[in-house]
């Protein structure tokens, strides 16, 4: 679009599309420095940022799809150099860069490489705690290790006049900045640690920016305190600053001056220390005097009446030992009757005793069991003869014995005799058996003769009514 002329009227788009044509005609591509302010990062993924430096500000894009060429993602206080080009937001009329890569820059870059080495040196231990070694409390001698013409030694040595101290103060001038400046500290770290006969080393600087103290920053500054035997104390810088130096020393500091004040003791209140622990000693003293004297007295009188008192010991002495030997005697006498009883007791409980009493024993309940057997043999033998009486008295063969007979009939079909009670049991001819008291009959029925007895008439039968012999 041609250049306006102007007396010509134009719109609000005309001359604002006439500033993004003559802007991206002449900033088709550009590098600023800056520093990274404002970022916000809305839900599109697009980062949104002020690029600005200490008089001025520009605003700045960088869309979603370049942010694959970062090397790092991008933070607010980073000094960063943005490649790009300028372009007109023509719905606010506001001109902004649009962002296509970004690079790290000037002190960004060594913020970056200052927290690489951080992290790497802290995941070795170099700044564990428990590797650091304790401070000496009343320092004799003490190396410094800074510039001879700066004003952290002369801040070190203001506070070491003041406090009146005796430690020897030796310095090792060295470059504390610049090229090779931190190859010049490890060297002189290695020195003290070999030459020089110190109780500890003090590494201080001046303030400045972090370009100014990267000489404490660098990794052979870090190894050289790490491994020096005598303790390292760093004052460096301001209270904001930190170093590499100062994660590995045994005590940071947070400037020359405050090293000095915090490894150099003050002599004037040491002295007015010493002069009150020398009073309170003497008082001490007096006060301890005074006791062991009144200790001493005290003892004196007890000497004045040992004598006494020894004698009142020996009485009590005659006294116990009259008494001892009384109640010794009577626990003697108790415990020989004690024995006694314990004797005679065992005496009745030894086995061949109670194998005697045993014996004993047994010989009575064998006699009483041999008396007890011949009476039971006495009445079982009377319980006898009175039942085969009893039994001689029912039997049948006594019945035999006063002239009965029995008369039985033998069964053809079964072969067995049955005894015969009744006269129609049998008919004439049968063959019957007769049995007497002494041997018997076998006979044959001629005749019978019916029942016209009483029963107890035919109880008394008279041989050979019923059967004549063959």
């Amino acid at each position: 679009m041609p250049i306006p002329h102007p007396d010509e009227v134009l719109t609000v788009t005309q001359i604002t599309q006439s500033i993004r044509e003559l802007l991206e005609g002449n900033y088709r591509f550009v590098h600023i420095r800056g520093e990274i302010s404002n970022l916000r990062i809305p839900y599109s993924g697009h980062r949104y940022f002020v690029l600005k430096d200490s008089t001025a500000q520009l605003r700045a894009v960088l869309f979603k799809q370049q942010e694959r060429y970062l090397d790092r993602p991008i933070e607010d206080g980073q000094q960063v150099i943005c490649h790009g080009r300028i372009s007109v937001y023509e719905q606010r009329g506001e001109y902004q860069l649009i962002v296509d890569s970004v690079e790290q820059a000037g002190s960004g870059m060594l913020q970056i490489a200052f927290e690489e080495l951080k992290n790497r040196l802290a995941s070795e231990g170099l700044f564990d705690p428990g590797r650091k070694r304790p401070i000496p409390a009343f320092p004799e001698s003490i190396v410094m290790i800074t510039s001879p013409t700066g004003a952290a030694i002369h801040d070190f040595l203001t506070v070491w006049r003041r406090r009146r101290s005796v430690a020897a103060i030796r310095l090792l001038p060295v470059r504390v900045q610049g090229r090779g400046a931190g190859e010049e500290i490890a060297r002189a770290i290695d020195t003290a640690n070999r030459l020089v006969a110190a109780d500890l080393i003090v590494l201080c600087r001046g303030g400045g920016s972090i370009e100014d103290l990267w000489a404490f920053n660098e990794e052979c500054v870090a190894r050289a305190i790490v491994r020096s035997s005598l303790p390292v104390v760093t004052g460096i810088g301001h209270e904001i600053d930190f170093t590499i130096a100062d994660f590995c020393a045994d005590l940071r500091a947070p400037t020359p001056t405050g090293a000095a004040e915090r490894i150099i003791p003050d002599g004037t209140v040491l002295l007015e220390r010493i002069a009150a622990l020398h009073r309170r000693l003497r008082h001490s003293l007096v006060r301890h005097l005074a006791v062991e004297e009144r200790r001493l007295a005290a003892c004196g009188k007890t000497l004045a009446a040992f004598p006494d008192h020894l004698e009142h010991l020996a009485l009590q002495l005659d006294l116990i030992i009259h008494r001892f030997s009384r109640t010794s005697d009577a626990f003697l006498r108790t415990r020989e009757q004690r024995l006694a009883q314990l004797l005679a007791r065992l005496e009745t409980q030894t086995p061949l005793h109670q194998l005697q009493l045993k014996g004993l024993r047994l010989e009575h309940l064998q006699q009483r069991l041999g008396r007890n057997i011949a009476a039971i043999l006495h009445t079982m033998e009377s319980r006898l003869a009175a039942a085969a009486a009893l039994l001689h008295s029912v039997s049948p063969l006594a019945t035999l014995a006063r002239g009965y007979a029995i008369v039985r009939k033998q069964e053809a079909t079964t072969r067995q005799r049955t005894v015969l009670t009744d006269s129609g049991e049998v008919a004439r001819g049968d063959r019957v058996d007769v049995l007497l008291a002494r041997g018997g009959l076998s006979c044959e029925v001629l005749a019978t003769t019916p029942a016209t007895t009483s029963p107890a008439a035919e109880e008394r039968p008279t041989p050979g009514s019923t059967a004549d012999e063959r």
